[in-house]
């Protein structure tokens, strides 16, 4: 299985993924013409995907989904609430295929679970996409470190995990206190401290790799999410940063 990020962050987020002859796209968050760009900068074409699956409604995962579905031709998959959200902009849609949370969708031999979340949005979910029995998870806008978050991660062999602020940076920023409240309330982001503590509680299985995503731009940045995990997980630990302005590597499974 091999995967990259094309970015992430609140200032969109797309994440690729291929598994045999299966090419699936997670989120639709930047715009037609920079995903086509970063997929071609690692050899691959918006136009050969199987699905476009949306993970929630917030406009930083959804923005171009109708420019997506139109520019591949493939299905755009979504829950209801989703669908429903994005209608007002996404323009003409010509397949839609609803899923409802904790649901699996299948293309072919490659399973994709989708996983409700309590982020603050409808319906959302991430997703673990299994294929000849390796497993990779996109665990992003988790809302918390709910139960059954650190099973997931023991359970995969690699994963895109939330790592969104740092708590000293967002207590002392510029954003009001209601933003900040929502940003580490229930509903809201896990901070590097909460992701690296729940990569420690799964190091009975150390995974292939770790990419930290959906870094806050104001409350975060890659070095300080890196000391952070490094600092509870080890200097050796593999981890990786998905960025929020350029395509990542092109990452095994």
């Amino acid at each position: 299985m091999l995967t990259f990020s094309l970015q992430s962050g609140s200032n969109g987020n797309a994440i690729y993924v291929e598994a045999g002859e299966v090419r699936l796209l997670f989120d639709a968050g930047i715009s037609g013409r920079e995903a086509s760009r970063r997929m071609a900068a690692r050899g691959r074409s918006i136009c050969g995907l199987d699905a476009v699956i949306l993970s929630h409604r917030h406009f930083d995962h959804t923005r171009c989904a109708g420019v997506y579905q139109r520019q591949s031709g493939a299905p755009l998959y979504a829950s209801p609430a989703t669908h429903h959200a994005i209608a007002r902009y996404a323009g003409e849609l010509s397949q839609v295929r609803h899923f409802h949370p904790g649901e699996a969708l299948h293309f072919g031999p490659v399973t994709v679970y989708t996983l409700p979340t309590p982020h603050d949005a409808a319906e959302s979910v991430a997703f673990v996409i299994e294929w000849e029995r390796k497993r990779l998870g996109i665990l992003t806008d988790l809302g918390h470190p709910f139960s059954g978050l650190a099973q997931v991660l023991s359970e995969v062999d690699a994963a895109y995990l939330e790592s969104n602020y740092d708590p000293i940076m967002l207590a002392e920023g510029s954003y009001p206190p209601e933003l900040k409240a929502r940003i580490r309330g229930d509903g809201g982001h896990l901070s590097n401290d909460e992701a690296a503590t729940l990569l420690k509680r799964c190091r009975r299985r150390r995974p292939r790799w770790i990419a930290l995503a959906h870094l806050s731009e104001h409350n975060n940045h890659p070095e300080l999410a890196l000391q952070t995990h490094r600092a509870v997980l080890g200097a050796d630990y593999p981890l990786t940063v998905a960025s929020r302005y350029a395509v990542s590597e092109l990452l095994t499974v």
